[in-house]
C-alpha cells in the first residue's frame, strides 16, 4: 500500500487529478472512485493508456500495470491527499455553506477578493465529499486566499468537509427548508450547517454572521464562537447595508463606519442582498478599499441559471432553475411580485429531497404562488400535480407536456419566473419563452 506522503510526492510532479477517463490529461493521477452504478477500478488501465502517470485503485485484481497504486479505499485516499496538501498551504481558506445562495455567495466573495488578491474558488458546485478534495488539490502555491463551498444533504457531512478544507474563516449564508429528507427536518438542517461553526470554535477561526438572521445568531451563540464579524441592516454591525433598489437589479448602500458607499450590481432578486453584504463584509475584513469591493461586485455577471435575468425575443425571464427548495421558492415568488412589469408568469417545478414534508411544502408553495398576484401560474411535476384541484393554476406532470402547452399558448411580453429543482430540467422550456 502506498503512503500519503509518497502519493503526494507523485502529485507534486504533476499536480493534476482526474476521476473520469474522458478527461485524462498527460501526467495526471487517476483516482478510481466507485459509485452505486460504476466501479472506476475497471478503467484504471484505460486511464494509463490515455496518459495518466498513475492510477489509484483499491481492488488488487485491476493492478495490471506497475503504474497502478493500490490503496485500501480510493475515496479516503483522495480525501487524505487533499488534507495533506491543505496543510502545506499557509493561506486563509474561507469555508462557505448554507441552504440557499451558496454558489452565488461564493462567486461574489471571489469576485470581490480577486480585485486585490490571487484567489481560488470552488469551480461550479464541486462542494461535496469528492468535490471539496478536488478543489483543495487544485489550489496552487501562488494562491493567496481560497473560497471553498461546502454542501451537505445530511448531518456530519460539513464536519467531514471541514477536516479536508480546514477553513480559517467561515460563513453560513442561511438555513432553510432544503434537503429535509437527509437532514431529518429543519432542526436537522440547523444542526448540520452548524458543524462549520463548531469547527471554527475548535480552531479559533473567524466567523462572518448575518445579524438579520435569528437562526444564525442562535446557532453562533450555541457554538460559543469567539471571533465574530457582523453584517446586516442594523447599527452596530461591522458592515451596515441598505437595499436601495431591486427592480430589477440590486443597488446597495453600505458603510463600514468610516466610509459610506454605494454599488450597483447585475444581480436580480432582493434575496441576493444578504449575499452581496456578505461579500462586502469579507472584502472589508481583508483590508480591501470600498472602490475595490464595489468594482468586484459591479463587474460580476450571474451565470449558471441562478437569479439570471435573460431577455428572449418574447419575454424577460428570471432563470433560476438550477435548484429549488421551499425557502428559495418563497423568496423568488416575493421577488417577482415586487418587480415592476406589465404581466407576470411563474413556472414552478417540483422541489426534491423534502422527505415526509414534501406534500405539505408543495401545497404551501402552490398557495403562496396564488397569493402573489401574478397573471399566470404553471406548475410542473408529480408533486405539484396532486394539488391541481385545490389551487388555481395550470398543471402538468412533465416539462414535455408544459412545452407543448407553451408552443400552443405562447407567453408574450411577460416577466417570467422559471424555477424548480435541478432534476426537473426546466431549462428545456426556455426556448418556448
Amino acid at each position: 500500500m502506498i503512503t500519503t506522503q509518497k502519493l503526494y510526492d507523485y502529485y507534486l510532479e504533476n499536480p493534476v487529478i482526474s476521476t473520469d477517463t474522458r478527461n485524462i490529461s498527460p501526467g495526471c493521477i487517476f483516482f478510481a472512485l466507485k459509485g452505486d452504478l460504476f466501479n472506476a477500478n475497471e478503467f484504471a488501465a484505460q486511464a494509463i493508456e490515455k496518459g495518466a502517470a498513475y492510477a489509484v485503485i483499491d481492488e488488487e485484481k485491476y493492478a495490471q500495470h506497475d503504474k497502478c497504486l493500490l490503496v485500501k479505499d480510493v475515496l479516503s485516499t483522495l480525501q487524505d491527499l487533499a488534507r495533506h496538501h491543505r496543510k502545506q498551504l499557509n493561506i486563509p481558506v474561507i469555508g462557505l455553506t448554507g441552504s440557499n445562495g451558496k454558489t452565488t455567495s461564493k462567486e461574489l466573495v471571489n469576485a470581490v477578493l480577486t480585485e486585490r488578491y490571487k484567489t481560488f474558488a470552488t469551480f461550479g458546485n464541486l462542494n461535496n465529499h469528492i468535490g471539496v478534495p478536488l478543489s483543495i488539490l487544485s489550489i496552487t502555491n501562488d494562491v493567496q486566499i481560497a473560497v471553498i463551498e461546502m454542501g451537505a444533504n445530511h448531518q456530519k457531512e460539513i464536519e467531514l468537509l471541514c477536516t479536508i478544507a480546514q477553513p480559517t474563516h467561515g460563513i453560513i449564508t442561511n438555513v432553510g427548508m432544503a434537503h429535509l429528507d437527509g437532514f431529518g427536518g429543519f432542526e436537522g438542517v440547523k444542526k448540520g450547517k452548524a458543524e462549520l461553526y463548531a469547527y471554527l470554535k475548535q480552531t479559533n477561526g473567524y466567523t462572518f454572521i448575518n445579524t438579520d438572521n435569528p437562526n444564525l445568531l442562535e446557532m453562533s451563540t450555541v457554538a460559543g464562537l469567539n471571533k465574530l464579524i457582523y453584517y446586516g441592516t442594523e447599527n452596530g454591525n461591522t458592515i451596515k447595508g441598505e437595499l436601495k433598489s431591486s427592480d430589477p437589479f440590486i443597488e446597495v448602500n453600505w458603510t463600514n463606519h468610516e466610509v459610506s458607499s454605494s454599488v450597483k450590481t447585475n444581480l436580480t432578486g432582493s434575496y441576493n442582498f444578504e449575499n452581496i453584504l456578505a461579500a462586502i463584509c469579507i472584502g472589508d475584513f481583508f483590508d480591501m478599499s470600498p472602490e475595490e469591493i464595489n468594482t468586484g461586485l459591479s463587474n460580476y455577471q450571474p451565470k449558471n441559471n441562478r437569479s439570471q435575468l435573460t431577455k428572449t425575443e418574447k419575454n424577460t425571464v428570471i432563470c433560476d432553475f438550477y435548484n429549488a427548495n421551499p425557502s428559495s421558492m418563497t423568496a423568488a415568488l416575493k421577488n417577482i411580485a415586487a418587480l415592476s412589469a406589465g404581466k407576470k408568469t411563474a413556472i414552478l417545478g417540483d422541489m426534491f429531497e423534502l422527505g415526509p414534508e414534501s406534500p405539505g411544502q408543495h401545497e404551501l408553495i402552490a398557495k403562496q404562488a396564488n397569493e402573489s398576484g401574478l397573471d399566470q401560474l404553471i406548475f410542473i411535476g408529480k408533486d405539484f400535480f396532486h394539488y391541481r384541484n385545490d389551487v388555481k393554476g395550470i398543471f402538468f406532470e412533465t416539462p414535455a407536456e408544459a412545452a407543448t402547452f407553451l408552443q400552443e399558448n405562447p407567453v408574450q411580453d411577460h416577466l417570467v419566473l422559471l424555477k424548480g429543482s435541478r432534476g426537473m430540467k426546466l431549462e428545456s422550456l426556455l426556448q418556448y419563452l
